[in-house]
């Protein structure tokens, strides 16, 4: 007679329930595993096979009988080695060597040949799927109860190995159910701060606006002049993240395998090489998983090198900077990916870094001048916020001692989030956190403009020739200065000061 256990699998970003079906009976000695299973699934026989005999019992490959293992939904693709422990139990359930209930348990692991159990990626979306699901218990390796028992809601079992959960699940050695594991916002440990870096004032104060708001910012200037440590020392200044976020954020990168602790505590700060692919920067694949710009989401993708990035890759942004998500369509199926973050890019302003120095000469050609700023497109200049130069410091200012009347990281960071606060108390009731989210249908009445504001904004749209979308992007930058003095109205300076991070020249 068939029994059946159940598992779990990750498609995207979501957790997804598979029956376990196993049947034994009597014929030649086979093994076989059907419903799309790939490579990794059919190689668990010879796994659970080895794992069964090294703890004592008796094993498929030695006996004369006929295994069949069903994976349902068939028409679901299974892949990844976390269906392991379902199918060995299922195996010892159905060949009547041991006997135990598992209607109501969700068993996740792979297996070692001694029967050791290994930690599976994504147990943070199986975990909250089998809450969904109203499963009552979680059955996972040593090193994912933490983050599986992050979930509220569900009981969390972690087993070193195969034993341990027949031990338990038998009734005859039960394991200690984990306690629900604690949220603790983390610190930044960053190795830079905007205390130790000299002058570049202009463009701290554009990084510290951007964190506010979460706006898109672009610093451009000659090689050397500090962008690249700017942009590493801009996570020391964002919020903490708050619970809601770091579920978001652990879940990411627990399923693209990205993950060095089991909960996130810091921004997600990504900064992927020039030379990085499509695919990489956006997610993809047979099976899409998430890409950089996923793994940025709530935190910060810095592109150093901004025009040497592939023309396509650049042009990818423009979906997330506009929705705060990427949608990857492949033949098979497609996927839609989280990926509202920070994008601060950093560029020289032509190939040799030179245009514009008042002591080195440029010696770009026009033509190879004209291919350079053709990468960044007019529809991605607009989605970018802030356009600030980071030119060449003198080099007294930088053996000069700190000036201790220059904010630290730490009195920049304290006004961003009194800034943010502010923020997610007013757009609560409409479901978004920051002012860069701000749809044009809540512009009016999140973001108006006092006194002669509209007519300064007028005036200067029909100067700089600014798009309706420049245009809307300008008041939201106007809103999160405004935010940061603390100011309701947004006021005539505000607006003065967000148009001068508008671009000086246009881009072809």
């Amino acid at each position: 007679m068939a029994v059946r256990l159940f598992s779990a699998e990750t498609v995207g970003l979501d957790g997804r329930i598979i029956d376990v079906e196993v049947d034994v009976s009597k014929g030649l000695r086979s093994f076989t595993i059907v419903g799309l299973a790939d490579k990794a699934v059919d190689e668990a026989k010879e796994r659970i096979s080895y794992a069964i005999k090294n703890i004592g019992l008796k094993p498929p490959h030695k006996q004369n009988q006929k295994v069949i293992v069903s994976l349902a939904p068939a028409d679901i693709k299974k892949e990844g080695s976390g269906f392991d422990l379902a199918i060995a139990l299922g195996y010892i359930l159905a060949s009547k060597q041991a006997v135990f209930d598992s209607r109501r348990t969700l068993f996740l692991g792979e297996l070692a040949l001694d029967g050791a159990l290994r930690p599976v990626p994504g147990m943070l979306s199986l975990s909250q799927t089998a809450e969904h699901a109203r499963f009552e218990s979680v059955i996972v390796p040593k090193g994912n109860g933490i983050e599986a028992a992050f979930v509220r809601g569900i009981r969390v079992y972690e087993a070193a190995n195969l034993s341990d959960v027949l031990l338990h699940i038998t009734n005859e050695k039960p394991l200690a159910a984990l306690p629900p594991t604690p949220w603790k916002g983390g610190t930044v440990a960053a190795p830079h701060n905007f205390f130790d870096i000299r002058g570049q004032e202009t463009a701290k104060r554009a990084l510290e606006i951007a964190a506010a708001g979460g706006h898109n910012v672009l610093m451009s200037g000659p090689p050397g002049t500090g962008k690249t440590l700017l942009a590493r020392a801009l996570p020391t200044i964002l919020p903490p993240l708050s619970r809601e976020e770091a579920l978001e954020v652990t879940t990411i990168h627990s399923v693209a395998g990205a993950k060095r602790e089991p909960l996130a505590t810091e921004r997600p700060f990504r900064s992927p090489h020039h030379t990085s692919s499509y695919v990489a920067l956006t997610g993809g694949g047979t099976s899409p998983r998430p890409g950089e710009i996923t793994l940025a989401h709530r935190g910060v993708l810095f592109l150093d090198e901004f025009p040497e990035f592939d023309r396509r890759v650049i042009e990818a942004l423009r979906q997330p900077l506009e929705d705060g998500v990427i949608t990857v369509a492949r033949a098979k199926s497609t996927m839609q990916f989280p990926a509202r973050f920070m994008l601060v890019a950093a560029m020289n302003p032509c190939p040799c870094g030179n245009l514009g120095s008042k002591t080195k000469i440029c010696v770009c050609m026009p033509s190879a001048l004209f291919r350079y700023q053709r990468k960044i497109s007019g529809p991605i200049a607009d989605r970018i916020d802030l356009w600030t130069e980071v030119g060449l410091v003198d080099h007294k200012e930088l053996g000069m001692r700190v000036d201790r009347s220059v904010p630290s990281g730490a009195d920049i960071r304290k006004r961003v989030v009194s800034a943010r606060a502010i923020q997610e108390r007013r757009y609560k009731k409409i479901g978004i956190r920051m002012n860069c989210e701000l749809g044009i249908r809540n512009l009016e009445k999140f973001a108006p403009l006092a006194g002669d504001a509209r007519l300064l904004l007028d005036a200067a749209a029909k100067r700089l020739d600014l798009s309706p979308r420049a245009y809307h992007r300008v008041i939201k930058l106007a809103r999160t200065i405004a935010d940061l003095e603390h100011s309701e109205p947004i006021k005539e300076e505000h607006l003065a000061e967000a148009l001068q991070y508008r671009p000086k020249e246009v881009l072809l």
